[in-house]
């Protein structure tokens, strides 16, 4: 069953060991959907939900609202993805010299983990009418990174600093969308 407190230090242990042990962690806690619901509550709103912060890991509850699309961004520290409810497509990206570009994609449901290193580059959109929740455990402290992070714009994948605010904003407008018209979705 799972249990908040242990999963935490379950990843701070697996953290000296790198991102394949955080990945067993997580697999584990994601096999127990309804458990984590129980700890974290039934996903009400959408939001960045820090869990646990340090220099070298950061675990955050992701709630994805209905039809929501994250921008290309990048990490620069590994991370690894759990849902435990919903849907989440990820399109990954490379650089070009002027820009970046389509290099595949993955789609992620309910108990499946995934694995990013310290150079991908991915968006995210939640394509299903109801809230999508995620455990995402980075390799850093996803605040405050070690270095500078980028973004790019939907439309024009013009790169641009990361930007935390920008992106609760995101959540929020996306969700402020889905209550105004929750039949839309």
């Amino acid at each position: 069953m799972f249990d908040k407190d242990r999963f935490i230090a379950d990843c701070v242990e697996a953290v000296k060991d790198g991102q394949a042990a955080v990945r067993d962690v997580v697999s584990e806690a994601v096999s127990d959907p309804a458990g984590i619901v129980r700890a974290f509550g039934e996903p009400e709103h959408a939001g960045v939900n820090a869990v646990y912060r340090a220099k070298d890991l950061t675990i955050i509850n992701f709630v994805w609202a209905p039809c929501m699309v994250l921008g290309p961004h990048d990490h620069h520290m590994f991370a690894v993805i759990g849902i435990y409810s919903g849907r989440e497509d990820n399109v990954f990206w490379r650089r070009t010299e002027s820009s970046i570009e389509a290099a595949g994609a993955k789609t992620l449901g309910s108990g499946d983990v995934a694995t990013l290193g310290t150079n991908i580059i991915h968006s995210v959109l939640n394509p299903i009418g109801k809230m999508t929740s995620a455990i995402h455990v980075y390799g850093g402290d996803f605040f405050d990174p070690v270095e500078p992070r980028s973004e790019w714009d939907h439309e024009t994948l013009t790169e641009r600093p990361w930007d935390i605010d920008r992106v609760r904003k995101v959540f929020a407008d996306a969700e402020a969308r889905f209550y105004a018209h929750p039949g839309a979705a």
